[in-house]
């Protein structure tokens, strides 16, 4: 039988009310925990004031709020269906022949929706403020003035044209001018033929190019040949290359795409960032499976106990959900498994036992 626009309405707005109330519940709660947390932090640092910690936690709060949004989803659909059907508002609406399907679809579109704006604006915005927030930490909490880090073998970066390809070696970066120290460049052909090297006390950033100072050539076949500088082109500047070792949360979705490519073809790794970007494709089935987890939960509670057992099914599917995301994360953050199946297993395989759990209930 057809669900009247009107009832779909109805129970859309019921969710979205209860996702509105936790949401403000939770953030109010973590935000008063990440307060306390980094006053803990500044105790000892008297230059940092009361004003800068809550800024701080402020800044923090956007990113925190989206790692909550699927819990919130589930706990707000949980609440939502237990309410219509201890109203006996749901009763009602089977009688008259609406399957919990149709009523179930005007939730999942919400939620649906809601994965959309959560990736696309709340992110964007999350990102700058979490860079913000992570610029401020080093400065006054860390007391470092970049968030650079380069491994003990030195930096090595790989730079691309039409005709050639150059592997750049520094042993020494200065984390202020990102100029570098004690570079090797090795120089290779379009097929991979080695061509030869340079060798330069020192490197500079200086509008998309990497120059050399007092550089000695040395080519296949030839004496080696003193340059006063030597200049090679890249698609890097300053921006991306504090960027790149920082957190992806730090980037907007909408510039995740363009950044993965410009790390891939430097040379830099982009597996935290391919991997972010993907979870956050991802987002949308995810909700959608918490309003199936919710509805398995709730539609049918028993007379006695019922509000028990929805709560604790609930903490048990939100514990799991972590533990599952955490560990097939970290098997993609390792190249165990592909970076997609480890990005996409946790909406995938939720999705898959939400359906599987609301038929069994439903259809028998």
């Amino acid at each position: 039988m057809y669900s009247s626009p009107t009832l779909s309405r109805y129970i859309g707005r019921q969710f979205i009310v209860w996702f509105c109330l936790l949401m403000v519940i939770l953030l109010a709660i973590v935000l008063l925990l990440d307060t306390v947390e980094l006053l803990r932090r500044a105790g000892t640092k008297p230059h940092v004031t009361f004003g800068l910690v809550v800024e701080m936690a402020l800044l923090k709060l956007p990113e925190i709020g989206q790692q909550i949004f699927p819990f919130v989803i589930l706990f707000a659909g949980m609440f939502t269906f237990w309410r219509l059907t201890r109203s006996a508002e749901l009763v009602v609406a089977r009688a008259v022949g609406v399957s919990a399907w149709q009523f179930l679809m005007p939730v999942m579109f919400a939620a649906a929706a809601i994965g959309v704006v959560k990736v696309t604006l709340i992110n964007p915005v999350g990102a700058v403020f979490i860079a913000k927030y992570e610029q401020l930490q080093d400065r006054y909490l860390k007391l470092q003035s970049s968030t650079l880090n380069i491994s003990r073998s030195g930096l090595w970066l790989r730079q691309t044209n039409e005709k050639e390809q150059f592997f750049i070696h520094a042993e020494l970066v200065n984390p202020v001018t990102f100029e570098l120290s004690n570079v090797i460049v090795f120089l290779f052909d379009a097929d991979q033929n080695y061509l030869g090297r340079v060798d330069a006390p020192s490197a500079e950033l200086k509008d998309r190019k990497w120059e050399l100072q007092d550089a000695v050539l040395n080519r296949a076949k030839k004496d080696p040949e003193k340059l006063d500088s030597y200049t090679i082109p890249t698609e890097l500047d300053m921006a991306t290359i504090e960027e790149s070792f920082a957190p992806p949360e730090t980037i907007s979705f909408w510039e995740l795409p363009r950044f993965i490519h410009t790390l891939e073809t430097t040379g830099f790794p982009a597996v935290r960032h391919r991997l972010h970007y993907q979870s956050l494709l991802a987002q949308p089935f995810l909700f959608l499976a918490m309003v199936l987890f919710a509805a398995a939960f709730s539609l049918r509670l028993p007379r006695r106990g019922g509000t028990m057992a929805m709560v604790t099914g609930g903490v048990l599917t939100g514990f799991v959900l972590f533990v599952m995301t955490d560990v097939v994360r970290t098997f993609g953050m390792s190249e165990t498994i592909p970076i997609v199946m480890a990005a996409w297993s946790p909406a995938g395989i939720s999705l898959l036992l939400g359906t599987a759990a609301l038929l069994h209930l439903e259809d028998g």
